[in-house]
């Protein structure tokens, strides 16, 4: 009897028992990201010289693409734009809405079966060109200053990311993949 009880609870556990429905557990999710990365614009460290500082938000993009899949990954990233606060417009904006492309890609990847690693940098790229592309063209940026501004101050805090972002991912993408159906 006990290890027909355990056997239940765990099948319970290891389930989508607890939360019923596709689209619930995918509005949790979603909601989760916005959430997220909301708070990882708290954790923000300014940048000599540069108009961007370096935020804990990118964090979040990356593992929100992996995790909730591309539709899902850029849905969540837009709704941090819409319902999140976030300023669209100044010096950060074309990363904020990098955030939605990059995340989209990193899904898109990882559904392809690319490795973890090569998604997120690919999606980190992406992020910082959106960056500097919007600093380029709304701040007449030449593409010099805009790289040495808004792409290469933050390519250590990026890596150290982008390896805790990996490590993360590689102990949870079995479990994401059932809770998200990817």
């Amino acid at each position: 009897m006990k290890e027909l009880i355990m056997t239940n609870a765990k099948a319970l556990v290891y389930s989508n028992d607890i939360v019923r429905g596709k689209r619930a557990v995918a509005a949790i999710g979603v909601v989760f990201f916005i959430v997220a990365t909301a708070l990882g614009a708290y954790v923000r460290i300014p940048v000599p010289g540069s108009p961007i500082p370096i935020t804990l938000q990118t964090f979040f993009v990356l593992l929100s693409g992996a995790v909730l899949g591309r539709r899902l990954g850029a849905l969540s990233m837009a709704g941090y734009l819409v319902f999140g606060g976030a300023a669209l417009i100044g010096p950060t904006s074309g990363y904020l809405v990098g955030f939605i492309f990059a995340s989209y890609i990193i899904g898109l990847m990882l559904h392809g079966r690319n490795s973890a690693i090569t998604a997120f940098i690919v999606g980190n790229v992406t992020l910082l060109a959106c960056g500097a592309s919007w600093l380029i063209c709304a701040y007449k940026m030449n593409p010099v200053s805009a790289l040495s501004l808004g792409v290469l101050p933050f390519i250590l805090g990026d890596a150290v990311k982008l390896a805790a972002a990996v490590l993360i991912y590689s102990k949870i993408s079995k479990r994401t993949k059932e809770i998200f159906d990817l």
